[in-house]
């Protein structure tokens, strides 16, 4: 965790709050009515973790009456697997933010978290320098995600948009289950509740 408060973000944060707000007002304003919930897809070009992305998109009542099944409709609702995935705009160390991708490399960089060479999958944890920066790089990245959401929280960003405050879910599809820690670290509880009412629901099954 950075310990970073809010009220001093670093400059790639700055970056992220601005340009997720960007993003947020461009949402199709015919579709904002049936928004329910925020998405925060985290995940990294070519599992390369100095290169990481967040794509910040939505899901709609629509998508959610597509697939819900009579068994368990709270799956559909609240699991990112039956989500609107494809076509949001990215965020982080990709070629998609040009603005973005220095200032990422200069922090991390300069947290000394940051290494050289080739990114070698299949040399994955031969190199123990490596695997720990990796982890660290992960991390930070997690952390600036979880601060991002709770600005546009605290901002009141969310609710000026949307005319109603709606829960970020936070996620990784290359780490299932950090979803419920990262989502709760990135909202206020009440409205996580219903997502949180069938987590527990679904790891009691």
């Amino acid at each position: 965790m950075t310990g970073r408060p809010e009220e001093f973000p670093s400059v790639f944060q700055a970056h992220l709050r601005e340009s997720a707000a960007g993003i947020l007002e461009r949402f199709p304003p015919p579709l904002r009515p049936e928004i329910y919930a925020l998405s925060f897809r985290i995940w990294r070009i070519d599992y390369d973790d100095r290169h990481p992305y967040v794509a910040i998109g939505y899901n709609t009542e629509s998508q959610y009456e597509r697939e819900k099944q009579p068994e368990d409709p709270g799956e559909a609702r609240w699991n990112y697997a039956c989500w609107l995935l494809d076509g949001f705009e990215m965020l982080g160390n990709v070629p998609e933010d040009p603005a973005g991708s220095p200032l990422h490399e200069d922090e991390v960089k300069r947290l000394g978290i940051w290494y050289d060479g080739e990114h070698d999958l299949m040399k994955v944890g031969e190199d123990d320098e490596i695997d720990a920066k990796c982890d660290l790089l992960r991390l930070h990245f997690y952390d600036a995600c979880i601060d991002l959401a709770r600005h546009l929280h605290a901002s009141g960003r969310i609710e000026k948009l949307f005319g109603r405050r709606l829960p970020v879910v936070v996620f990784d599809m290359d780490c299932p289950g950090w979803e419920i820690e990262a989502t709760e670290a990135a909202n206020p509880p009440e409205l996580i509740e219903d997502f949180l009412a069938w987590q527990r629901a679904a790891e009691g099954a």
